[in-house]
């Protein structure tokens, strides 16, 4: 699901060599010819090399890493592929320019800003581009559920459903579908959290977009959530291993069908604790997963009946261990 311009060649390597039959074929990226293993038949030349465009200016060739020019990319309205002009006041040798001088080029950045934003289309992704910017930071997002959120944002413009529905509300259910297209479930809370809109508008707006987009998105798996708690309870690695462990141990069960998939990763993280003996209370795995006490004691409940375990479990006057 990616809005590529151009799509690469596909070369059809199943067809054998025409002098000897063989299927071995190899691709010398200097030469960019495809030729054959065994006989050394060229079949493709001249191919193009969709890799990276390093640039060496060094001494020693091949160290370095100055691009030709920056990759496109969805966090941009418009993909980078504009003249960015610098803000340093500065001419090619690197010396101050005059003040006259200076005014001028502040006079053709704004103008420049201008040109690169020509209609109301492109107004409405510089805002909205901006916010996913915000939110995503402030949530610690990886660069790829951004892109994915930006990616999704850019159709849901096409598809016009935008319209009568605030750029905040769109972009954080934007990016809570590009979580869970990501394996990096985050709750409606958490994005409400962070958002300048509700849980419910999120939630409604999110399913439009999956709807309208015809999106293939799966359920959120409780497994997607233990890496993240764990880290924000100080758990060690054994501890987020057994919680992992534990789920797998129970995924096939019915008696936990239906359940919210927060509350059972909270709960299998409250047993892999007092299994490794290293506790967390009720209310320390409540605050982090964004559940209920009430919760995680009846997965726990659960949990232990489905494995066949009575361990001890504590109370919420605890402190952890």
């Amino acid at each position: 699901m990616r809005d590529e311009d151009w799509k690469e060649e596909k070369l059809d390597d199943d067809r054998p060599c025409e002098d000897c039959g063989s299927k071995n074929w190899e691709l010398n990226d200097s030469r960019g010819e495809r030729s054959c293993g065994d006989c050394g038949l060229v079949r493709h030349e001249y191919e193009i090399d969709y890799g990276k465009d390093w640039r060496v200016f060094s001494d020693g060739e091949g160290t370095g890493n100055e691009r030709a020019g920056m990759p496109q990319t969805n966090l941009l309205h418009d993909k980078g592929l504009t003249t960015d002009m610098g803000w340093q006041n500065r001419d090619y040798s690197g010396a101050a320019i005059s003040g006259d001088a200076a005014k001028r080029m502040n006079r053709l950045r704004r103008q420049h800003a201008r040109t690169r934003v020509r209609n109301s289309t492109e107004r409405n992704l510089v805002l909205a581009l901006g916010e996913l910017d915000r939110l995503a930071g402030n949530m610690g997002l990886p660069t790829s559920i951004r892109e994915e959120a930006a990616f999704i944002y850019r159709k849901a413009v096409e598809a016009k459903l935008v319209r009568g529905r605030s750029i905040e509300g769109m972009v954080a259910a934007a990016i809570y579908t590009a979580c869970r297209l990501g394996a990096n479930a985050r709750t409606l809370d958490e994005i409400g959290s962070f958002s300048k809109t509700g849980r419910k508008e999120i939630g409604r707006t999110s399913r439009a977009l999956v709807k309208e987009l015809r999106l293939r998105v799966p359920p959120a798996m409780p497994r997607e959530y233990i890496p993240r708690f764990c880290t924000d309870l100080s758990l060690p690695v054994k501890v987020q291993s057994r919680a992992l462990q534990l789920l797998a141990d129970t995924e096939d069960h019915d008696a936990l069908a239906g359940r919210g998939p927060t509350g059972i990763a909270a709960a299998s993280i409250y047993l892999a604790g007092i299994l490794e003996h290293n506790r967390r209370t009720q209310r320390e795995v409540a605050d982090v997963a964004g559940v209920t006490e009430v919760t995680i004691r009846n997965r726990f409940k659960e949990m232990c009946g489905v494995l066949g375990l009575n361990p001890e479990s504590p109370t919420d006057s605890e402190t952890s261990e």
